[in-house]
């Protein structure tokens, strides 16, 4: 199954994926990740031409790695998903593909976004260089509502009880 977590920058993606694919013996392929593997520090542009570049990198990624190993789920991640676009092409693909997908909206107060972006910038803990609340202002300003099933998890919530939702909106 692909999962696309989708979500402003600051709403726990990352932290969900990554906890889910522990659970799952599942796979999370990060867009910042790939554009660093990708791309020499002087070509990063973090432009939504790189940014679906990297996409499509991870969709052909997440169908060699579904249909050569035990891996039954893989987590999209690093991409807030925020136009309507960016989850038609991910769900084309999976289709194309002969995959189920679902798509996991991570949020959160404004609050907790900011305190989580600035904990990260300080820490040097996420490697896209322009992560912080003004791009997460920028993102929100213009994103487009998911109109596709989707399971939206508050993660202001204790980790566990996120987790434990995201487990049961992947197996049902």
């Amino acid at each position: 199954m692909i999962v696309l977590m989708a979500g402003l920058p600051g709403t726990g993606k990352t932290t969900l994926a990554r906890a889910l694919a522990q659970r799952t013996n599942g796979r999370v392929l990060s867009k910042d990740e790939f554009r660093h593997a990708i791309f020499l520090p002087e070509e990063i542009e973090y432009s939504s031409r790189q940014d679906d570049f990297c996409l499509q990198f991870m969709i052909e990624t997440a169908g060699y790695l579904l249909s050569q190993s035990p891996t039954k789920f893989v987590f999209l991640d690093g991409r807030p998903f925020s136009r309507r676009y960016q989850i038609e092409n991910v769900l084309t693909a999976a289709a194309s593909l002969h995959h189920p997908w679902r798509i996991l909206e991570c949020i959160c107060t404004e609050e907790t976004a900011r305190r989580r972006l600035e904990g990260d910038a300080s820490n040097a803990k996420h490697p896209a260089c322009n992560r912080d609340f003004q791009l997460y202002l920028r993102v929100k300003q213009h994103f487009e509502g998911i109109s596709h099933a989707k399971t939206v998890i508050d993660t202001d919530r204790s980790p566990e009880e996120c987790v434990a939702q995201a487990l049961n909106a992947l197996t049902n």
